[in-house]
C-alpha cells in the first residue's frame, strides 16, 4: 500500500511540474498536431504524460525495496529493462523524428532484456505446437518479445481519448495484482500495485479534462509493463491459466488484430497505415456528436471524455471474468470468443449507423 501511496504523489506532482512549465504555448511538450485521422484534442496539449508515470512507478519500486529488499531490487531491474521502449517512445513525443517501426524495435529489445535478466518469458500457452516452440529457450523468447511488442503497440493504438488507455491499463495491472495475491506472488502484487498508483497520479489530470496526454512514451512504457507483470505471473504461477493474460488484454490486442484484418483483408492498405475508424474512433464521431453536438472547444473536450466510459466497460467485460476465472482455461477461452464476438457485432453496428440504443445520450 506504501508503494501504491508513494508512486501515485510522484506522478501526481511530476505530471503538475509538466503542465507548468507547458503554459508557454510554444513549449515543445506541446502536441500542436490536432488535425490527424487518430487527434481528437481540440487545442495544444502536453503529451509526455509517460514522464510523470515512470518516475512515479520508479518511487514505487524504491518504497518497496525498502519494505523487501528482494522484491523491491527486481522490481527496478525490469523497471531498467524498460528503458528503451519509453525512451523511443518519448523521443518521438519530443522531435516526431521516431517511426513506429523504430519504436518496435526498441521495445522489443525491452523485450529481449526482460527474458535474459528477469527470465520473464512464455513457457506455456495451452495452444498445440505454441507449446512445443515455447519449450525451447529460444522458442519462448521469441514468442514472448513478439508478445510484448505487440502488447505495447496495442495500447498506443487505443490512446488518444481522455482515460482511455490510462483506465485500462490501471484495470488491468489491478486485475494482475489480485491474481497475484491470490497465489501469494509479492513481487508481482508489488509491481501492479506501484504501476497503478503512478498510473492514477496521471489519470486525475488526464480525464475528463485532457489537461495531458500519455504520448508515445506512455503508452509504450505501460504497454510493456502490463505485458510483463501478465507474462510473470504466468511463468512464476503454474496454477495461473496462460489464457489469463490474453483474456485481462483482450481489448487492446483484439482492437490491433481486428484493425490489421480490417486494412489489409477489406481495404487493401498497409497494415501500419493510421486511420480515423477504429471502435473508439466510431464511437466518438457517430454517437457522441449527437451527445454533444457543437464544435467548441469545450463541447469537443466533453466529446472526448465521454467516449471513455464505453470502452472502459468493454474492457471490463473482458476483465472480471478473468479475475473470476483465472486458473480455469477452458472457461476463458469461452469467455476470449464472446469478447471477440461482441466486438465484431458491435463494430459493425456502429459503422452502419445502426448503434444500441443504450449507446445514445440524448441531450
Amino acid at each position: 500500500m506504501v508503494s501504491f501511496v508513494v508512486a501515485f504523489a510522484v506522478s501526481l506532482c511530476i505530471t503538475v511540474l509538466i503542465l507548468h512549465a507547458a503554459k508557454n504555448e510554444s513549449h515543445r511538450v506541446l502536441d500542436h498536431d490536432i488535425s490527424g485521422p487518430q487527434k481528437f484534442h481540440a487545442a495544444p496539449v502536453p503529451r509526455i504524460g509517460g514522464v510523470g508515470i515512470f518516475v512515479g512507478t520508479f518511487a514505487g519500486m524504491v518504497a518497496l525495496w525498502l519494505h523487501d529488499a528482494d522484491s523491491g531490487l527486481r522490481a527496478l531491474i525490469l523497471l531498467a529493462c524498460a528503458i528503451p521502449a519509453f525512451g523511443s517512445g518519448l523521443l518521438e513525443d519530443l522531435t516526431k523524428t521516431q517511426s513506429p517501426r523504430r519504436r518496435l524495435f526498441f521495445t522489443a529489445v525491452s523485450a529481449l532484456l526482460a527474458v535474459l535478466v528477469m527470465r520473464g518469458e512464455i513457457d506455456r500457452t495451452s495452444i498445440p505446437g505454441l507449446d512445443w516452440l515455447v519449450s525451447f529457450r529460444v522458442g519462448a523468447a521469441i514468442v514472448t518479445v513478439f508478445v510484448v511488442a505487440g502488447v505495447a503497440n496495442s495500447l498506443n493504438i487505443i490512446d488518444g481519448f481522455n482515460g482511455l488507455a490510462s483506465m485500462c491499463a490501471m484495470l488491468i495491472l489491478m486485475s494482475i495484482g489480485y491474481v497475484g495475491f491470490q497465489v501469494g506472488d509479492t513481487l508481482v502484487v508489488g509491481l501492479a500495485v506501484a504501476g497503478a498508483g503512478a498510473v492514477l497520479g496521471f489519470f486525475v489530470w488526464n480525464f475528463p479534462s485532457g489537461l495531458i496526454f500519455l504520448g508515445d512514451g506512455g503508452a509504450y512504457f505501460l504497454g510493456f509493463y502490463v505485458a510483463e507483470l501478465a507474462i510473470l505471473l504466468l511463468h512464476r504461477n503454474p496454477t495461473v491459466s496462460p489464457m489469463f493474460p490474453l483474456l485481462v488484454c483482450i481489448y487492446p490486442v483484439f482492437e490491433t488484430v481486428f484493425s490489421i484484418y480490417r486494412r489489409v483483408m477489406l481495404r487493401a492498405q498497409p497494415a501500419g497505415m493510421p486511420d480515423g475508424i477504429h471502435l473508439h474512433s466510431l464511437i466518438y464521431r457517430r454517437i457522441m456528436r449527437w451527445a454533444v453536438g457543437k464544435s467548441m472547444t469545450r463541447s469537443l473536450t466533453l466529446r472526448n471524455s465521454m467516449t471513455s466510459p464505453y470502452l472502459w466497460m468493454l474492457c471490463m467485460m473482458a476483465i472480471v471474468p478473468a479475475m473470476l476465472f483465472w486458473d480455469s482455461t477452458p472457461l476463458l477461452l469461452v469467455f476470449i470468443a464472446v469478447f471477440g464476438l461482441i466486438y465484431t457485432a458491435l463494430y459493425w453496428r456502429i459503422v452502419r449507423f445502426r448503434a444500441p440504443r443504450w449507446m445514445i445520450t440524448k441531450r
